[in-house]
C-alpha cells in the first residue's frame, strides 16, 4: 500500500476522533457534524470539473474521506469509532451512482 494512503487513513481517523470528542463535549451535535460533512461532499460533487473531467472512480476517490467521516460520525458511540476497514467497507456498500451514470 502507498504510504500516502496510510497517512490519509490516519488523518481521517484522527479527524473522526476529534469530531467524536466535540460531540461528546456538547460543542456540536451528530447532526451538525453530518450537515457540515454533507455540505463539503455536495460542494465537491457539484463542481463542474468533477463532473466533466473525472471518471466516476476518481470522483469516488475525492469523496471517499468525507464519506468515511460521515459514517464514523453516525456510527460512533461515546467512546469508540468503528475501525477504518469497517468504515471503508460501509462506504462501498452505501455509495450511489452519479447523475451522469444513469
Amino acid at each position: 500500500m502507498n504510504v500516502a494512503n496510510l497517512q490519509i487513513e490516519g488523518l481521517m481517523m484522527a479527524v473522526a476522533s476529534l469530531t467524536n470528542a466535540l460531540v461528546r463535549k456538547g460543542v456540536l451535535s451528530v447532526d451538525e457534524v453530518d450537515l457540515a460533512l454533507a455540505k463539503a461532499e455536495a460542494a465537491m460533487t457539484g463542481e463542474d470539473r468533477l463532473q466533466e473531467d473525472l471518471p466516476p472512480a476518481n470522483r469516488d476517490a475525492v469523496c471517499f474521506p468525507i464519506r468515511v467521516l460521515r459514517l464514523a460520525n453516525g456510527s460512533s458511540d461515546e467512546t469508540d469509532i468503528c475501525a477504518f476497514s469497517e468504515l471503508a467497507r460501509m462506504v462501498g456498500q452505501t455509495k450511489h451512482a452519479y447523475n451522469d451514470q444513469r
